[in-house]
């Protein structure tokens, strides 16, 4: 039962650092295309 719960705890870590990373990369992509639609207008 308790490597369950670490192994539960340690996916769940993991998955924070991704989503992160995930969100960080999406605002970049976001602004990205912000600012070529902007200078394209």
């Amino acid at each position: 039962m308790q490597t369950l719960i670490g192994g539960y705890r340690g996916l769940s870590v993991m998955f924070d650092v991704n989503r992160d990373r995930m969100l960080s990369l999406g605002v970049i992509v976001a602004s990205l295309f912000l600012a070529s639609y902007i200078t394209s207008v």
